[in-house]
């Protein structure tokens, strides 16, 4: 991980600054993503109980030559487990053919069900039995957060949230710092562009650097202090993204690519989704 931007968790805990996600990959797809990925210099994982692939990167990381501890293994507890999280784990352990991950993110709040405090309580349990290193959160919002931290004493280390340049969740983002929760990034490249990579400021920058607008997108993501996790099954395209720490945005960059948030969220809305 020498060469690469590594990311110090508030609980000491070292986390690699860029990823590969498998989100919606299959399980064929997944395993082969994985060993490119590995291959190629990716050193962090990220996986879901809900992505329907443990097993395949489970299967990748008993067929690559790198060490196990050397990689960054993430997966997430679903939301209908939120009542169930021990056997979850252990389940998704299970298919990962590993003894812990590295980090175990709750996927939503599901507020309405109002399960997430207790299922909190459960993961910090977890923690203490040494089944994941570092414990957090996706998708949730301040009130969330505060609600955790004040009913447990516990705060999450990583809060994953949807991130990208059309929607760039600065109050979010310098509420998670404030509390040294380090923000990440799933969806950074608005999957697949969805009007980001046509944005006159990306495609300036792309040709200034020699460099793809999801290169300059995913250097944004890094200059901007987030991890950044960009999901692809494209050997070419999954080498592409990682060449990405040869070059630097200006200050001036960056801040032309904030003026791009619309506040356009892709995903479901934390605050109402309860799937």
């Amino acid at each position: 991980m020498a060469d690469q931007p590594i990311i110090k968790l508030r609980d000491g805990n070292m986390m690699p600054q860029l990823g590969l996600g498998v989100w919606q990959a299959s399980q064929e797809e997944a395993h082969t993503a994985v060993l490119k990925a590995l291959e190629v210099g990716y050193r962090s994982i990220d996986t879901a109980a809900a992505y329907k692939n443990e097993e395949a990167i489970g299967r990748a990381l008993k067929d690559t030559p790198v060490a196990r501890d050397d990689i960054f293994v993430t997966t997430k507890l679903w939301n209908d487990d939120q009542q169930n999280v021990q056997q979850a784990m252990e389940t998704s352990l299970e298919k990962l053919q590993l003894d812990s991950v590295d980090l175990y993110l709750m996927h939503w709040p599901c507020p309405e069900k109002d399960h997430y405090v207790a299922a909190w309580e459960k993961m910090i349990e977890l923690q203490q039995q040494g089944l994941t290193k570092s414990i957090g959160v996706c998708n949730f919002h301040e009130a969330h957060l505060k609600r955790l931290i004040d009913e447990t004493g516990v705060t999450p280390v990583v809060n994953q949230i949807e991130l990208h340049p059309m929607l760039q969740q600065r109050t979010l983002h310098a509420w998670n710092a404030l509390h040294q929760i380090q923000t990440e990034s799933w969806s950074p490249l608005a999957q697949g562009g969805e009007g980001v990579f046509d944005q006159a400021i990306i495609r300036t920058l792309a040709k200034k650097y020699g460099k793809s607008a999801a290169q300059i997108v995913i250097r944004w993501h890094l200059d901007s202090g987030l991890v950044v996790i960009p999901k692809s099954v494209t050997p070419a395209r999954i080498e592409e993204n990682f060449n990405v720490f040869d070059f630097r945005l200006e200050k001036s960059e960056i801040s032309e690519i904030t003026k791009l948030d619309k506040g356009q969220r892709l995903g479901p809305d934390p605050e109402t989704f309860n799937g």
